[in-house]
């Protein structure tokens, strides 16, 4: 099908206005104007053919013909849409390594949103900051002068990127600085601390409170915790965004144990990327689906997020259980040769592979220059090559590189991706970090999310499989995160919004990534403006970087003033939460 012919299947005859023609900031002439387009504005309606105006980082400007302007692109037959939001992302840091962020422009990403799975840019200690700043002064030759995600949004403004990035404050970092990385309750005066220190951090501009219970420290919480911690975003409109305690044989108890904080604390919530992993809980991902439609009937406000494929990416050791893990990399290593421990870390593995399918639905990404021969690789048949058995292998990489390898779990049904995407309470994520084919960000061999998340929605899941129409899935990454987060002006085309906009051809964007290969660029996205900053062009990066800081609007409530006193008696007594 032709590029116009699609985007006019997709567009509805006589849809609702976007805004009547006519300059509403005056009589200046635009500084660039957009032509020919049919726009999506985000909000889910069908698209129109319609003129943009912008001037300085906003749109000025909305209607059929517009006036010239002091700079133009024609984007005859291809469609618009404001720029999509990452709702939740890994880029974080590695944006200081590379401020041109060649994966997530090229997608059509305009703003992440990081500091999730409880693993937030700080806070961190005297020890913590001096290490980081260490490793990215050896690694990359990069400065770190902040110790916290206020201080990384300041820096942001200071250095610039080509994205716009939002963050959430997480609970593991919290933890980590106050209570540590043992397993055990937190007291109630490091309770406190923690709340304190989260208000501290959303009165800065964070946008919510992420966890991540499959991984150390932010496993460690209890329900009664998260609660507490939640509790401070009462009144803020911000969500808790939970990476959940468990996403395959325990999964619909992990998602009553999100409702069940949120609930308590009276805040919404954001289930990351909903899954039902392993053949045998594929029938799972309707019963949460039905939890969750429950509590939203109920009057929760929940949404949830899932990347475009059926293959997650984490650490190896999250194949062994989150309690053998407590103590750090070097407890965690001993253990596995513990002749008290062993045996048992040993029968967790091979369960959590046997879940998946077998050893060839773990995939190495990440390790240090001395095991680079596993990268990319499956471990069933690199251990067949190597003469060693997969378990043996597990545990010599993880030896060789003091815990940190990264794999990818191919254990997801295609069927249940479809449906997740498509359900009206979900949005959609990259769950992946900021990569390029070269530098020091093309290393290893991560997930091809990091490259292909939104061409493959648009492309896969809209145009091949119809599993999605096109405006819905615009707004899925657009407005829909934009409202859950607060951020005003971002995520809509409208006057006086933001001028983020990606265009793109409706019948070849694709992802060109894969899992063998994934350093690639998609295709079918040539123009990316952020903040009215031209920065993909002919589908090539300008150069430009018109990226910033997206704050909240820095209100928090004080510990446990919004909570009602049962919360507060129970916390404080250490009673289970009823």
């Amino acid at each position: 099908m032709k590029r116009r012919t699609f985007v006019r299947a997709s567009a509805f005859a006589g849809a609702g206005s976007l805004v009547a023609p006519g300059l509403v900031y005056g009589k200046r002439r635009a500084d660039l104007v957009l032509r020919g387009a049919t726009v999506f504005d985000g909000t889910g309606r069908a698209g129109r053919e319609v003129d943009i105006g912008i001037t300085g980082d906003r749109i000025t400007d909305l209607g059929p013909k517009l006036a010239a302007g002091s700079n133009e692109i024609d984007l005859t037959g291809l469609a618009l849409a404001p720029g999509f939001i990452d709702v939740h992302s890994h880029a974080d840091m590695s944006l200081l390594v590379n401020n041109n962020a060649e994966s997530r422009i090229r997608q059509g990403v305009t703003l992440e949103v990081v500091g999730q799975d409880g693993g937030s840019v700080g806070p961190w200690s005297d020890e913590g900051f001096e290490s980081t700043r260490d490793r990215y002064r050896r690694q990359y030759n990069v400065e770190i002068d902040f110790r916290d995600p206020v201080g990384f949004l300041g820096r942001m403004d200071r250095e610039g990127a080509a994205v716009n990035l939002a963050t959430m404050v997480g609970n593991g970092a919290l933890r980590g600085l106050v209570v540590g990385n043992e397993d055990r309750p937190a007291t109630d005066a490091e309770i406190a601390r923690m709340q304190a220190l989260l208000r501290q951090q959303i009165e800065g501009g964070c946008v919510g409170l992420s966890s991540g219970l499959e991984y150390t420290p932010s496993g460690f919480a209890d329900a009664d915790e998260l609660v507490a911690l939640a509790s401070v975003l009462q009144g803020t409109g911000y969500p808790y965004a939970s990476h959940m305690r468990n996403e395959d044989d325990r999964l619909l108890g992990a998602v009553e144990e999100a409702l069940h904080v949120v609930r308590v604390a009276g805040v919404p919530v954001q289930i990351s990327h909903l899954k039902a992993q392993g053949q045998r809980n594929y029938w799972k991902a309707d019963a949460a689906l039905n939890l969750i439609e429950r509590a939203r009937a109920e009057g929760v406000d929940v949404h949830f997020d899932r990347y475009p494929y059926t293959a997650y990416s984490t650490g190896l050791s999250n194949l062994f259980p989150n309690a053998y893990r407590s103590g750090g990399n070097e407890a965690f290593l001993r253990r596995l040769r513990a002749p008290d421990t062993a045996a048992r870390l040993e029968r967790a593995c091979r369960d959590k592979v046997a879940l998946l399918g077998d050893w060839n639905s773990v995939q190495i990404t990440s390790t240090n220059a001395a095991t680079a021969y596993a990268r990319g690789k499956l471990m069933g048949d690199l251990a067949r090559d190597r003469g060693v058995e997969p378990y043996a292998l597990t545990l010599e990489l993880l030896e060789a590189n003091g815990g940190g390898v990264g794999m990818i779990g191919h254990g997801m049904g295609e069927e249940n991706t479809a449906k997740i995407l498509a359900h009206p309470l979900g949005m959609v994520c990259s769950d992946g970090g900021i990569y390029a084919p070269y530098g020091p960000l093309s290393g290893g061999s991560p997930h091809p999310r990091g490259y292909g998340t939104f061409p493959r929605l648009l492309g896969h899941y809209v145009r091949d499989t119809g599993a999605l129409t096109l405006e819905s899935a615009i707004h899925k990454v657009t407005q829909m995160p934009a409202q859950k987060l607060k951020l005003g002006g971002r995520g809509v085309i409208e006057v006086g919004a933001f001028a983020d906009l990606v265009a793109f051809d409706p019948s070849t964007v694709s992802d060109q990534a894969t899992f063998e290969a994934p350093h690639q660029y998609p295709v079918g996205i040539p123009v990316v403006v952020v903040n009215g900053v031209v920065t993909l062009r002919d589908g090539e990066h300008t150069g430009q970087r018109g990226g910033r800081a997206a704050r909240g609007h820095g209100t928090a409530r004080k510990a446990c003033a919004s909570v009602c006193m049962c919360v507060c008696v129970c916390v404080a007594a250490r009673r289970p939460l009823v």
